[in-house]
């Protein structure tokens, strides 16, 4: 029987090694991993006067966007909201918007800028006004689930979005329009939602669970998943 040369087997190996650490799951976040700097501040775990956080601030300024820096706060439970800011306006204004991190802020611009705003003008041939949220910070598990490990809700690091107000007024709701009989409306929801998961780490919508039937979940925590 011929063996395969030394250095194809080693170079099968780090294959498979490489692809089992692609694979996410959405749902098992190691709280204790080891991370860089620019991991730490991405999971929101590093203060407000961390060197990347202040990069992260001046980023966010740069964008043009309206917001106030929060103070860092430290709650029970290992719940946190550390270099959070609150988004006032970034081309759309928000509903509910409560704290959320600086890189959080930042790619939800990228989002709404690259993403959102265009596949409105494109499907609906408006502009998105307000972006609808049913908040951001929430201390609780996974699902509001007893027993489940933190939601990066607790760590402010997470944004669920219920809907859309556009331009000329008319109201998209993902309750009410996900599978609603306005194919345009359905399109666009799908395009803001397969968009964002170029933006976040995960992104969890109404064919993900039965949790999600009424929202569109951003978060940036350990990924990467998209359902």
């Amino acid at each position: 029987m011929n063996r395969m040369p030394p250095f194809i087997v080693a170079w099968a190996l780090a294959s498979l090694l490489i692809l089992a650490g692609c694979v996410g799951s959405g749902e098992k976040r190691d709280a204790h991993s080891p991370r860089s700097g620019a991991d730490e501040v991405t999971a929101g775990r590093l203060p407000s006067n961390s060197p990347q956080t202040r990069q992260c601030l001046t980023q966010l300024r740069r964008l043009g966007a309206a917001f106030e820096p929060l103070p860092d706060r430290r709650f029970g439970g290992g719940c946190t909201a550390l270099s959070s800011v609150k988004l006032l306006d970034i081309g759309a204004s928000f509903a509910n918007l409560t704290a959320i991190t600086c890189p959080m802020a930042t790619n939800l611009i990228a989002w709404n800028r690259s993403i959102a705003q265009p596949a409105a003008r494109r499907f609906l041939g408006a502009d998105i006004a307000r972006i609808d949220t049913m908040g951001s910070y929430s201390c609780r598990p996974v699902n509001g689930q007893a027993g489940n490990q933190l939601s990066e809700h607790g760590r402010a690091n997470a944004i669920d979005i219920g809907g859309f107000t556009l331009a000329d007024g008319r109201r998209i709701s993902v309750l009410n329009d996900w599978n609603g009989r306005d194919n345009r409306v359905r399109q666009f929801l799908r395009e803001v939602h397969r968009g964002a998961c170029r933006n976040f780490q995960i992104v969890l919508g109404p064919d993900a669970n039965h949790w999600h039937a009424d929202h569109l979940h951003f978060d940036m925590g350990k990924g990467p998943y998209c359902r």
